[in-house]
């Protein structure tokens, strides 16, 4: 039975990652309900054993069908790698509880930005190109690959608003560039957790198929209604994550 219930809240993660990041809202907090006596780092790592593989799915659909800038992304997805592997270390020696705070309220203010900008990634114009994007997109795998391996909720939201707003990429191409950089900060601290033994094997690999089930329904729903649609689970699942976040913060 447990491994029922965190399959099918694997496949609904997957599902909402691939459209627009926010899966860990729907896993981690599963994890947490079945396993409460578990160490959190073996349920992250876990976590992670399972996301990453529909994350990965999620970024090859999107390849086939969405320009993927890959002289920016590719540093950039290497930067988020070691910058997630330097966070995911740090959080083994320093408690991230500051952050609980402080996160509902900067996911308010970029949820009230999106919707001040009604235009906000409906039209891809990328405002960089050459070096100049590579290393836009570079800061932003070191800043939120770090944020990823050391703390983590809203990691793929947080890239996807960056994307848009820094960049000048649509919600939909916005998405599949956070994929490739979100499979890359995930692969560094699944790899930390597994290094420190705090991924259970046999839950993350069945979990596995189950978010690539859900990652590949969630692409071909996002590719099927483009921009428009990306934008506005965008704002469903930002909204969501205030009021979960808020919640774990001041009420829990």
């Amino acid at each position: 039975m447990e491994l029922l219930i965190v399959s099918l809240a694997s496949l609904a993660a997957g599902f909402v990652d691939a459209i627009v990041g926010g899966g860990g809202l729907i896993l981690v907090p599963a994890l947490f309900a079945v396993f409460p006596t578990t160490h959190p780092a073996t349920l992250f790592g876990v976590n992670k054993g399972a996301s990453i593989w529909g994350t990965g799915v999620a970024t090859v659909q999107y390849a086939r069908r969405v320009e993927i800038r890959w002289a920016a992304l590719l540093p950039a997805a290497a930067a988020g790698f070691a910058a997630s592997l330097a966070g995911a270390w740090l959080v083994t020696i320093v408690d991230p509880g500051f952050l609980r705070k402080a996160l509902p309220f900067v996911l308010c203010a970029v949820l009230g930005y999106t919707l001040l900008k009604k235009d906000l990634g409906r039209h891809h114009t990328p405002r960089f190109s050459g070096r100049a994007e590579a290393a836009a997109a570079c800061c932003i795998g070191l800043l939120l690959g770090f944020y990823d391996g050391f703390f983590g909720p809203g990691t793929g939201s947080f890239l996807v608003f960056l994307f848009v707003r820094w960049l000048g990429y649509d919600f939909l191409s916005a998405s599949a560039s956070a994929k490739l950089i979100n499979t890359a900060t995930n692969l560094a601290a699944l790899g930390l957790f597994a290094y420190k033994g705090h991924v259970w094997w046999h839950f993350a690999l069945t979990m596995a198929v189950a978010n690539v089930v859900g990652s590949l329904l969630g692409t071909r729903l996002a590719l099927k209604h483009g921009a428009g649609f990306v934008r506005v689970v965008f704002i469903v699942v930002v909204s969501a994550l205030i009021l979960k976040t808020g919640f774990d913060a001041f009420l829990k």
